[in-house]
């Protein structure tokens, strides 16, 4: 056992030792590949295959790395070459190109450590000339390789760039599809971004940021940049009024990117280009020529959007026709002149043949018509006769339709009045609804204003006195929250009286409410004959009782909160983060309750059938008899009472003025006025005698 430990050791040993041997004898390197001979992961072969196939194929690797000596190479070390190697300095060979490549953007060299370097735009080892399809700065690879640093989240932060959308954009425009399919004569970044050099030629080392007047992108030199490739556009677009303006210094005056876009320039054809048919007209042409600021500077009058909207071509185009005529088909579209212009398209001498292109044949009569007429769409002649005459007759014609209607509706309403009633709520809580309802109206009018203050409706109410209407508004806002809280305080101190106890003790929800839920739905649903017997407050008047309620606690709260927001902010260090989530509640929860009361509320009390034309117990608290035994067959048992009124048969005899007084009654009496009548005539009407009683 002794013998063999000790044989295994000598041959561990012996092992150890030839290893140590030869590592001894390693001979030391003397070309780059002796250690430079592993190909990489991200590239097809070893540095040394790769440089063969570069432009720099017949260079050694110490021509570049100029630093580096073999006699110097510690293999075992972790940094062989030493601490610091030199950077390659590629101005040794291209002193032309060093002394241009001094900027790019705002960025400059010896300043920005960031700026782009030779190896960032060309590659190292694998530098190929430009017209080759695997080189990085050929025209198909060429938006990969700046947007490497376009998107590099720490160069965007610390520089202040434009984040990874032009990139996208640009490779879905029609300058990126264009070059995807392997046409090399279409826009890339190089094209549009290259500045001039002394020579006058365009080089893509020098790259200038959007405000240096030498750069391709600076306002006035973008129609210039444009017009290497568009070059009979540009021509065009020098000789119009645009080109005339940017000439002259004026920065207001489109040029191409203004309605074309930057990056993401889409054909006229694409129905999201800004320059399309669909979309000229508003997206392109009126920001400016619907600009107040821009009408005053250049004298141009206002409201050819409206007038062009109103007209034939403007309501063909909105009912989706694309060829219908759009401001270019008029004014052109890179050539553009003043109609005084004797050049121009819409010249009065050129206007036969300008509409002629679209209506063959057109009269110079016709074809001279005024297209916009006045600035503010105003019509003139014949046409304004005829729209005056609409106006008036629409207006008289509804008009009277509404008389009738409203006649029709008070009718019913005064009948309703007149029929045998129970008292639904007293004064005090009549007049607590009132108050509610009024300070409601107020604050949804006057909360919804501020809103939406560029709406017709507002500028009726609070657009007069320069300004004044609107300081108006949030004094009746501020005024009708207050009236809401008097009345929350005085409901509050109703809830502890007699009376109030009983109002809340029938107010809260009960087993029964879901039974009636369900029963309803199946009366909804035609499964159930009758609906079911509600007492004296259903499920939807307690529903809506809480909801408001609730409401008012919340927007009494978020109201004060956004009143005096500085003294919550100030004493109570009250977060803006929490100021903008409860501007957010008070707008919604305002929402919510004005379309509750609209659309659950206001049918409840006029629209439901039954209660058709109204429950008239929100205007005085009396709520007829009939009506109330056919909602809450289930609720108190009344008193009927009733009112001095005429019979019918006296009111076709107008020599007879005697009048009927209908005796007091207990709600339990049927006789008279059925509740199981849903709300028609025998629901408003009193029942009359076979025969005139003149006693009494």
């Amino acid at each position: 056992m002794m013998r063999t430990s000790f044989l295994f050791l000598s041959i561990l040993v012996g092992a150890l030792a030839s290893d140590a041997l030869a590592a001894d004898q390693e001979p030391l390197p003397t070309t780059c590949t002796d250690c430079h001979n592993k190909p990489r992961t991200d590239r097809p072969g070893t540095e040394l295959q790769i440089l063969a196939k570069s432009v720099h194929n017949a260079l050694e690797c110490t021509d570049c790395h100029q630093g580096v000596t073999m006699d110097r190479v510690d293999r075992a070390a972790q940094r062989p070459h030493g601490e610091r190697v030199p950077a390659v300095n590629c101005g040794e060979c291209h002193e032309d190109v060093s002394k241009i490549y001094t900027k790019h953007g705002r960025m400059e060299i010896g300043k920005d450590p960031d700026i782009p370097k030779c190896w960032s735009c060309h590659g190292s080892h694998e530098i190929l000339p430009s017209s080759n399809r695997e080189s990085h700065v050929h025209p198909l690879n060429l938006a990969a390789t700046c947007e490497s640093c376009h998107t590099n989240v720490d160069i965007i932060k610390n520089h202040d760039l434009l984040k990874e959308e032009p990139i996208k954009l640009y490779e879905s425009s029609v300058h990126g599809r264009a070059t995807h399919r392997g046409l090399q004569m279409a826009a890339t970044c190089s094209d549009c971004h290259s500045a001039n050099v002394p020579n006058g030629s365009h080089t893509a080392h020098r790259i200038l940021g959007g405000g240096d007047p030498e750069s391709t992108i600076y306002h006035f030199n973008i129609p210039s940049t444009c017009g290497k490739c568009h070059r009979g556009i540009a021509e065009d677009y020098w000789e119009g009024i645009h080109g005339q303006l940017v000439k002259r210094g004026e920065v207001d005056s489109p040029v191409c990117t203004r309605c074309h876009g930057e990056h993401g320039i889409l054909a006229a054809s694409d129905l999201r280009s800004p320059v399309s048919a669909a979309r000229l007209a508003e997206a392109t042409c009126s920001p400016c020529h619907e600009s107040a600021v821009l009408n005053d500077r250049y004298g141009v009058p206002s409201g050819r959007l409206k007038s062009y909207v109103d007209s034939y071509h403007g309501l063909k185009r909105k009912a989706g026709n694309v060829h219908v005529a759009n401001c270019a088909s008029c004014h052109g579209v890179h050539r553009i002149l003043p109609h005084t212009d004797a050049r121009s398209s819409i010249n009065p001498e050129n206007l036969q043949k300008t509409c002629g292109n679209c209506h063959p044949g057109i009269t110079e009569v016709l074809a001279t018509a005024p297209i916009h007429e006045t600035a503010t769409g105003i019509k003139t002649g014949w046409p304004r006769f005829f729209t005056v005459f609409y106006m008036w007759l629409i207006g008289i014609t509804i008009g009277l339709m509404v008389l009738h209607n409203l006649g029709h509706w008070f009718r019913h309403v005064r009948l309703m009045t007149r029929a045998q009633y129970i008292i639904r709520m007293t004064a005090s809580e009549t007049a607590q609804h009132w108050i509610l309802m009024l300070s409601f109206i107020a604050l949804v009018i006057s909360g919804f204003s501020l809103r939406f203050s560029e709406s017709w409706w507002v500028e009726i109410l609070f657009g007069w006195g320069g300004g004044e209407g609107f300081v108006i508004r949030g004094t009746v806002h501020r005024a009708a929250a207050i009236v809401l809280m008097i009345w929350a305080g005085w409901h509050l101190i109703y809830l502890f009286t007699r009376r109030g106890r009983h109002w809340l003790r029938d107010m809260i929800g009960a087993k029964r409410d879901i039974v009636d839920i369900h029963a309803n739905a199946l009366y909804f649903l035609g499964r159930r004959s009758e609906e079911p017997r509600f007492g004296r407050f259903t499920y939807m008047e307690k529903c809506e009782y809480w909801a408001m309620m609730w409401g008012t606690v919340i927007m009494t709260i978020t109201g004060l909160l956004l009143w005096f927001d500085n003294y919550f902010v100030q004493v109570w260090h009250l977060p803006k983060g929490v100021l903008d989530v409860v501007l957010v509640v008070h707008y919604y929860e305002a929402w919510l309750a004005f379309l509750a009361i609209l659309v659950w509320h206001i049918y409840g009390t006029m629209f439901n059938p039954a209660v058709y034309p109204m429950n008239p117990a929100w205007w005085s608290g009396k709520m007829p008899q009939a009506m109330y035994a056919h909602e809450h067959p289930e609720g108190p048992k009344l008193k009927s009472r009733a009112i001095r009124t005429r019979r019918e048969s006296e009111e076709e005899d107008p020599t007879d003025d005697k009048a009927d007084v209908l005796p007091m009654e207990d709600a339990n009496d049927r006789s008279k006025v059925s509740s199981d009548s849903p709300a028609a005539d025998r629901a408003i009407r009193p029942q009359q005698p076979k025969t005139p009683n003149p006693a009494s």
